[in-house]
C-alpha cells in the first residue's frame, strides 16, 4: 500500500517539509482557482528552488519530464488508486485522489513451466 501525502486543501497555499529516501525536501502546494488544477513547488532542505510551478496531472510522476540529481526519488504521482477520476479537481483532491509517495515495489508474475492456468 502507498502513503499519501496529506494536504489541507482549504488551507492552500501550504509549505511543509517532508523526508523522502533519505533526503528532505520542503514542498509548496498551490491551488489555481481560476482553471481547477493544483501546481506543487519543490525545495531542498535549505530552501534552494528546484522546480517552481509543477502542474499535478493524474496517474503522472511530479517531475517526470525533468532530469536533475536534486530530484527527490521515490516519485510523488497524483493518482486516484479507484481509477474511477479522469483529472484532478478541488472537489476529488484528498477524497477521491490523492499525492502518493510511490514506494511500492511490484512483483513481476514469473511464470511456471507447466502451470498453464496462470500463464
Amino acid at each position: 500500500m502507498r502513503d499519501y501525502i496529506p494536504i489541507e486543501k482549504d488551507s492552500l497555499p501550504e509549505q511543509f517539509e517532508i523526508d523522502l529516501g533519505e533526503e528532505t525536501f520542503i514542498i509548496g502546494i498551490n491551488y489555481n482557482a481560476s482553471y481547477d488544477f493544483f501546481t506543487v513547488d519543490l525545495y531542498d532542505a535549505n530552501q534552494t528552488v528546484i522546480v517552481l510551478g509543477e502542474k499535478m496531472i493524474l496517474d503522472t510522476p511530479l517531475w517526470s519530464d525533468l532530469v536533475d540529481e536534486r530530484l527527490p526519488a521515490p516519485s510523488i504521482v497524483p493518482m486516484d488508486e479507484a481509477g474511477q477520476e479522469t483529472k484532478i479537481t478541488f472537489k476529488n483532491f484528498m477524497v477521491t485522489t490523492f499525492l502518493y509517495i510511490d514506494d511500492v515495489l511490484e512483483t513481476p508474475v514469473i511464470p511456471i513451466l507447466g502451470d498453464e492456468e496462470n500463464g
